[in-house]
């Protein structure tokens, strides 16, 4: 006689929130209860904050000229990967030949920037975990779209559980990239554009905005609820980190570390912010050989900026090393500017280096962590 083995309903709770979202997205068809289950907004919360917490992130993936999409699981190997869902949704109707940027991840959803005709571009909010997408509306501007330039970052407002698109425009026809004194907020939950006039942005210049292996820099970085660009401070001649906190939706100013060693004249195309163990980072490439990093220990505090490591980057063939994310044990994961990955130990020895694609195009790259959220909207596509 065959005894069936009976769990109790919290235990396949506890069972069902430790597997990954894909088996999860199968499990919906075992039986009705589960389907009910794995489709509740607070068990999608309950899976993302135990997947938050762990650290368990996967590097997304998309060739620049083919738009293959693959997933690495990091923490394993950067030779453990899979595919994505489609990005046919993003293909504009009639047209073959366009182009695809991931400007920053939030939550499990990626923020997509699509552009084709040159003049014509969309953006789309995209959950490669479950396949879901949703497009954001263009934003209404009366400026001549061949003189602006957009800065974006996409992030979380926990006080309304909203998601919110931001954007700020400069001037691409002035030497400095002036900053409009206008930032404009998408709400997902209002489903609608809301202009906010700060004069303070006039300050800002963005110094630049594509490296020389084609990532674009003006991506905001999400990090303790605000969004981080690097500017310059023309009046000041000095570079700056400023910031949009979500929250409270106010501008803050942080300054570069103090042994920051760059001359003001000469623009540092090789440097940018990342997140490092939950803090605030800023790299810089010297001399294509190495690449020095700095962390904020404590958030807006400028004394705190600390160099933790030296990198050495002679050994990587392109010469250069993009920093995006870093695994439980430490590790430090970059791009090498072109089609491969690249990996450090926490003492600054080289691990491993990995190509991904022939695309002569290279690939775009993004860290998101796998989640079963959904967007505050009706609208979404799956």
């Amino acid at each position: 006689m065959k005894k069936s083995v009976y769990l109790p309903h919290e235990l396949i709770i506890q069972i069902l929130l430790r597997l990954p979202v894909k088996s999860l997205v199968r499990f919906k068809c075992v039986c009705k209860l589960w389907f009910s289950l794995i489709s509740d907004s607070c068990f999608a919360n309950s899976h993302f904050e135990l997947t938050a917490a762990t650290h368990d992130r996967r590097i997304m993936l998309i060739s620049t000229l083919f738009h293959e999409s693959r997933s690495i699981d990091f923490e394993t190997s950067l030779n453990h990967f899979s595919t994505s869902p489609s990005l046919d949704f993003l293909r504009p109707h009639s047209q073959s030949n366009f182009h695809i940027e991931m400007k920053s991840s939030c939550r499990g959803f990626i923020l997509l920037y699509c552009s084709w005709n040159f003049s014509t571009s969309s953006i789309s909010l995209w959950n490669p975990s479950t396949g879901v997408h949703k497009h954001i509306p263009s934003i209404v501007s009366n400026l001549d779209p061949d003189d602006i330039f957009y800065l974006y970052g996409f992030g979380y407002d926990e006080s309304t559980d909203d998601y919110l698109v931001v954007s700020m425009s400069c001037d691409s026809s002035s030497v400095f990239l002036n900053i409009s004194s206008r930032l404009n907020i998408f709400s997902l939950r209002a489903n609608t554009w809301k202009e906010i006039e700060y004069t303070g942005l006039l300050n800002y210049s963005q110094f630049h905005y594509m490296d020389d292996s084609g990532y674009d820099h003006g991506v905001g970085f999400l990090c303790n609820g605000a969004l981080h660009w690097l500017a310059s401070r023309d009046d000041l001649n000095v570079y700056v980190i400023f910031a949009f906190d979500l929250v409270e939706r106010e501008l803050l100013e942080m300054s570069f570390p103090d042994d920051f060693d760059h001359d003001f004249d000469q623009e540092p195309t090789d440097c940018d912010l990342w997140v490092f163990g939950e803090f605030l980072s800023l790299w810089a490439m010297e001399e294509r050989t190495l690449v020095n990093i700095w962390i904020m220990k404590e958030y807006g505090v400028h004394s705190s900026w600390t160099k933790t490591l030296v990198l050495s980057i002679v050994a990587i063939p392109t010469r250069y090393f993009y920093p995006i994310c870093y695994t439980r044990n430490g590790e430090i994961i970059g791009t090498d500017g072109g089609t491969g990955l690249v990996k450090y130990d926490d003492k600054g020895q080289l691990l491993e280096h990995r190509s991904y694609s022939n695309d002569p195009e290279g690939s775009q790259v993004a860290v998101y962590i796998e989640s079963l959220l959904s967007l505050p909207s009706n609208n979404e596509q799956a």
